[in-house]
């Protein structure tokens, strides 16, 4: 038998084996290289994001604050908020890390990336993996897909008690106000989180509130790395 290729079955799980190997070396690579990273906070929005616009200036202040209180800051590596995530990083003096992905579009290395933390990925899972290992907080800032996507993976984790409860803050309380008000009316009424899952993360629109916010945290809880 054979696919629409033309390529039969057993060729098919051949490449599918030898494509483990290309995970395993992006795995091996990721936590090499990462490994010598201090504590860091991740960084999310949307690549869309022009240097004009209001959310790419609050996650450079955001970033900027993060790195003058010793934090280094995790992006995405890309344009739009995560190139805005990393300039403040570099203005703050804390390490600036990028995480990139290949892509047919949008995706290219910002130039505020360290040098030597400067990462690419063929597979989003990978990417997920070594966002969530190395980051002790998630800062979110208005994004789409990929964003949702990374948001959603931490809270899980957290939920799950698969890592420890990190600081998880929204920017932005005009746009996610529509997310959270169904969080809350339509999830959560219907039973399918509990109540207590609503401390997971904190909304706010103030940048030197949302660093507080994470300082805080860290005075109670340890800083070490996630699983």
């Amino acid at each position: 038998m054979s696919d629409k290729t033309g390529k039969g079955w057993s060729e098919i799980k051949s490449n599918d084996s030898w494509a483990i190997f290309k995970i395993m070396a992006e795995f091996v690579t990721g936590y090499e290289k990462m490994s010598s990273i201090g504590p860091s906070i991740s960084v999310f929005g949307s690549a869309r994001t022009k240097e004009n616009q209001e959310f790419y200036q609050k996650a450079v202040k955001i970033s900027r604050l993060l790195g003058e209180r010793g934090y280094g800051v995790i992006t995405g590596g890309g344009p739009g908020i995560m190139e805005a995530g990393n300039k403040g990083a570099q203005e703050g003096g804390g390490q600036s890390v990028g995480l990139n992905i290949h892509l047919p579009f949008e995706q290219h290395n910002n130039p505020y990336i360290d040098e030597e933390s400067n990462l690419s990925f063929d597979y989003f899972f990978v990417r997920k993996v070594v966002f969530v290992k190395y980051s002790q907080g998630f800062v979110v800032l208005p994004g789409g897909f990929g964003t949702l996507d990374e948001l959603f993976e931490a809270l899980t984790l957290i939920q799950t008690h698969k890592i420890k409860k990190k600081p998880v803050v929204f920017i932005g309380t005009e746009y996610w106000g529509g997310l959270i008000e169904w969080i809350q009316n339509t999830m959560l009424k219907e039973g399918n989180i509990s109540p207590e899952d609503l401390s997971l993360f904190k909304v706010l629109d103030d940048e030197e509130e949302a660093v507080k916010y994470i300082d805080d945290f860290f005075k109670t809880h340890s800083l070490t790395p996630n699983f």
